[in-house]
């Protein structure tokens, strides 16, 4: 979503990064850049005003002009002042002292309310809570269908009521059946509409008086621009949530919402939600998407993807083995599968420190992933272990035929996985990252 942005504010930082002596005029000029580049994202005006004036203010002061490195000075304020307009800090769920802890979503229609409720019901259950699903979308019989969907396919109940009763109704006679069936975590998903208007915002109102909520979290889809900060105005009022859930974050959108949003409402991002996976929501972490933005990396986020994929024992083993260059097409497989569970292939290359730069223009295809699956798999096992059998022009073809790609392909696969090993024992003795061989996708 900021690949445009973390760019242009990269282009930008250029002329200071080596910057021994910074002077008033280089300042004008990367505050100008970056202004330009952050109006360029649908970042709301009176938000870039803000935070340019704060970077020009830091940028000529003290701090700077006693640094070692005033352009990397540059760097970090930047960097911390980007941090700072998302929320500065992670704002974590809390829990009643007395169970069940009740949140309760708002948001229009389309934004990925319901669905954001069955991921926090995951996300709970992730934490050790026991969810409980309340459908109190009275207006789309579709919407309490789809939560009933979702609640099976992650088996947590739903109670509903169907369309007859008062939203505020269902919601309270389903907080109290959570609470007697011993579920210490509720959601309560309310209806939307296409638009803001008055009739919703009394609803949500009586909703949330009955409920009486640990906590209301308010959906935005961050594609829809601008018109998404709207949104959250009109609702701050009414509603009176205390975070906010972004929606599509792996899309295409400039990324204004997420920059505008927290100054504009005063309140904080709590939740990130990215693809179409129940599992793919987590934390907002301010600090790491700022250094994502600026290609610097979310390490961090990349190595609590990893556990959540694979013992911490046999993840260290598996390291050591990779970067002896003495891994098999086995060990290539299974790194290749769990990478597959953590997301987007391009999503995890740019959390990697310095490889922001490396990936530009590279048109990333997850779908190869899926290709070079079954091309393993259609290997015997003798095979995977024994890499140099398929020098054999018979083999190429058998695993060719078995897997719908050329003989072509699984030669080159074949010379790409022999350049790993090379480039993995060249790291592991110290010689640093080269180019990534074979990386897939077109330049």
């Amino acid at each position: 979503m900021f690949d445009t942005l973390g760019e242009r504010l990269n282009k930008a930082l250029d002329g200071v990064r080596g910057s021994g002596n910074l002077t008033e005029d280089q300042v004008k000029k990367v505050t100008r850049e970056i202004r330009l580049a952050l109006l360029e994202a649908d970042v709301n005006y009176g938000v870039v005003k803000e935070f340019v004036s704060n970077v020009r203010e830091r940028a000529t002061g003290a701090e700077v002009s006693k640094a070692l490195s005033p352009g990397q000075q540059v760097v970090k304020i930047v960097d911390e002042e980007l941090a700072n307009l998302m929320g500065g800090t992670a704002h974590k769920l809390s829990f009643a002292s007395r169970p069940p802890t009740v949140v309760m979503l708002a948001g229009l229609n389309g934004h990925g309310k319901t669905t954001a409720a069955g991921k926090l019901a995951l996300f709970a259950r992730k934490l050790g809570k026991n969810p409980y699903l309340v459908a109190c979308d009275t207006y789309r019989p579709a919407a309490i269908e789809q939560l009933q969907q979702i609640g099976r396919e992650l088996s947590v109940p739903v109670y509903t009521e169907g369309t007859g009763p008062k939203p505020e109704e269902i919601a309270e006679r389903g907080i109290r059946e959570a609470r007697d069936g011993g579920y210490d975590f509720v959601i309560v998903d309310t209806a939307g509409r296409q638009v803001v208007d008055m009739e919703m915002m009394e609803e949500i109102r009586r909703v949330r008086s009955t409920s009486r909520p640990h906590s209301v979290l308010l959906v935005l889809d961050v594609v829809t621009g601008q018109n998404a900060v709207e949104v959250a105005e009109a609702f701050q009022e009414y509603a009176d949530f205390d975070g906010m859930v972004l929606t599509k974050l792996d899309g295409d959108a400039r990324g204004g919402v997420a920059l505008s949003v927290v100054s504009v409402t005063g309140r904080p991002i709590k939740f990130a939600s990215e693809g179409e996976k129940m599992g793919e929501f987590d934390y907002f972490y301010p600090d790491r998407m700022a250094g994502r933005i600026l290609g610097m990396g979310d390490v961090l986020t990349l190595i609590e993807k990893a556990e959540q994929q694979m013992d911490r024992t046999e993840a260290e083993a598996q390291g050591k083995k990779l970067m002896s260059g003495k891994f098999t097409f086995e060990d290539f497989l299974q790194q290749m599968q769990m990478i597959k569970k953590m997301g987007p292939l391009s999503g995890l290359l740019g959390m990697i420190p310095g490889l922001g730069k490396q990936l530009k223009d590279v048109e990333i295809d997850d779908r190869q992933l899926g290709r070079v699956e079954a091309m393993i798999t259609s290997m015997t096992v003798k095979e995977r272990r024994n890499p140099k059998l398929l020098q054999n022009p018979s083999r190429a073809r058998r695993i060719a035929r078995g897997s719908g790609a050329t003989q072509q392909d699984v030669q080159k696969l074949v010379k790409q996985f022999k350049e790993m090993q090379k480039m993995m024992t060249q790291m592991g003795k110290g010689g640093g990252m080269p180019r990534i061989p074979g990386l897939s996708g077109r330049r």
